[in-house]
C-alpha cells in the first residue's frame, strides 16, 4: 500500500498490526516482534492508546457456545428523518444488548442493525417487543445469516 497513516511511522504500524493479532501479547514479546526495546515499545503503545489509535482490548466470545448463534441484520426505515427522531432512535438502541451494531447509512433506508439471537423464535420475540417499538420505526427488512463467511475486525494498515 502506498497510503500512509498520519502521525505514525513504520514501527507504530507494526505494533498496531501485532496487537490486532494478539491483544494479550506481553510487552517483551511485542518488543521482540518489532525489534525494539521493551521500554521503547511500552512508551509507543502508551502513546498510541493516548492518541486514540488503540481503542481498547477485548476478548472475542463464541456466540454459538453462549446461546447467540443466529446473526440477523436489519434494515430500518424511520417514519421521519428529523434530528429529534434520529436522536430518540440512537438513544433507544444504545440500551439494547441484542443490538450489537447500529450504523446510520445512506441509501434506501436509515439504519443497519446487527443483532445476535438464540434462534428465530428469539428474533421474532425481539422484533415484536423491541425492534418494532423503537422510536420512529416505520419499516424493517430482516436478513438472517445462513453462513458467516468472514468475521474480522482487522484493519488493513498502510505500508505493511
Amino acid at each position: 500500500m502506498s497510503e500512509s497513516a498520519p502521525g505514525l511511522d513504520r514501527i507504530d504500524l507494526k505494533i498496531l498490526n501485532v496487537l490486532q493479532d494478539d491483544g494479550r501479547i506481553s510487552n517483551l514479546k511485542l518488543a521482540e516482534a518489532v525489534a525494539l526495546s521493551p521500554t521503547a515499545v511500552l512508551a509507543r503503545t502508551q502513546r498510541l492508546a493516548r492518541d486514540g489509535y488503540l481503542l481498547g482490548y477485548e476478548a472475542r466470545l463464541n456466540p454459538l457456545k453462549l446461546g447467540r448463534g443466529m446473526m440477523v441484520f436489519v434494515e430500518v426505515l424511520l417514519d421521519r428523518t428529523t434530528p429529534n427522531v434520529f436522536d430518540q432512535f440512537k438513544a433507544a438502541v444504545q440500551v439494547r444488548d441484542e443490538i450489537m451494531e447500529c450504523h446510520m447509512v445512506a441509501g434506501g433506508f436509515d439504519y443497519l442493525l446487527k443483532t445476535r439471537m438464540a434462534d428465530m423464535q428469539a428474533y421474532r420475540e425481539f422484533a415484536g417487543t423491541v425492534l418494532w417499538q423503537l422510536p420512529g420505526v416505520r419499516e424493517t427488512r430482516t436478513y438472517a445469516v445462513m453462513e458467516e463467511v468472514k468475521d474480522s475486525r482487522r484493519l488493513a494498515l498502510p505500508g505493511l
